[in-house]
């Protein structure tokens, strides 16, 4: 009896790429098979199961209820042999690679690493700063910190902390201009990004309904930490989490004018794939980065 007659690998991971693409020929451009190929082997493996994987259209491909039921399954099982695979190779923990956002790495997390490491020597970490959502399937992270509302299915979600939004400016700048008396008065100088929904939100909460928020350029930064720097720089006002930016106020780089905060709702969100949840340096991470919020009173 051959193993390939009862456990067919190579049409199982084919088999995988085509229920998540939802396409043989994307499949094939993955695997670098041919569109034939492919179909040879979806219908090998049709073969071993007793009964169709997917209902062939004019133009697309859907699965059938057991190509629903297999495809989460095989999903997971080549998910496990990667990790499985990677664990033999690598005698030690590795490297955590971590995809974060420009701001939350630069001011929150970058700080707290030595802490981390303290515990976790043998975890080297590799920062991607992005604010894109990554495919998990496709790029070589472990885990992921988003902004947002949560929304994201397929993934583990842990919430990690809200964030509550103000203008800030250089004291330099206020005093040009005699001093931030009245909300208003921010009207005055550029604001990035203008367009940003966090200042019609202030704006309003403040009182100030008649902006001509609609009507400036959109001075557009990439990040909230560029938008800090070019504020401390003395070009305009930003709008930004007093709490990151403690230091600046501190030191008199940066001047909050007014108490009044606002918050969207969205939060800061620790996100990896739901199968690799027992994988042992994304659990270390993840009992590390909650702990320091919980510490924190988020």
């Amino acid at each position: 009896m051959k193993l390939s007659k009862q456990f067919p690998l190579n049409a199982l991971r084919v088999f995988e790429a085509a229920a998540r693409l939802g396409s043989f020929t994307k499949a094939g451009d993955e695997l670098g098979m041919t569109q034939t190929a492919v179909s040879y082997q979806i219908k090998l493996l049709e073969e071993n199961v007793g009964e169709p994987l997917f209902l062939r259209r004019p133009r697309q491909i859907a699965l059938t209820e057991t190509g629903e039921r297999l495809a989460p399954k095989v999903t997971e099982a080549f998910a496990m042999l990667h990790d499985a695979m990677a664990t033999a190779r690598d005698s030690v923990e590795g490297t955590l690679a971590i995809s974060s956002t420009h701001t939350f790495a630069s001011k929150w997390l970058a700080p707290r690493l030595g802490s981390f490491h303290l515990k976790h020597p043998a975890i080297a970490v590799r920062f991607q700063a992005s604010s894109d959502i990554i495919d998990f399937t496709r790029e070589q992270i472990d885990v992921g910190i988003r902004w947002g509302d949560g929304n994201w299915p397929g993934l583990t979600l842990h919430r990690l902390m809200g964030l509550e939004f103000t203008p800030m400016l250089s004291p330099k700048l206020a005093e040009s201009a005699g001093g931030i008396k009245a909300p208003r008065d921010l009207l005055k100088f550029d604001l990035f990004d203008a367009g940003d929904i966090w200042w019609k939100q202030w704006f309003e909460a403040a009182g100030v309904t008649d902006t001509d928020l609609d009507r400036r350029p959109r001075n557009q930064l990439g990040s909230q930490a560029v938008e800090a720097d070019a504020a401390i720089a003395g070009h305009g006002v930003a709008i930004l989490h007093p709490a990151f930016y403690a230091a600046e106020i501190a030191l008199g780089r940066l001047y909050q004018p007014f108490e009044l905060t606002r918050s969207d709702g969205k939060a800061y969100w620790l996100v990896y794939p739901e199968n690799r949840r027992n994988v042992p340096k994304i659990k270390a991470f993840r009992n590390w980065i909650l702990d320091e919020m919980k510490a924190a009173g988020n």
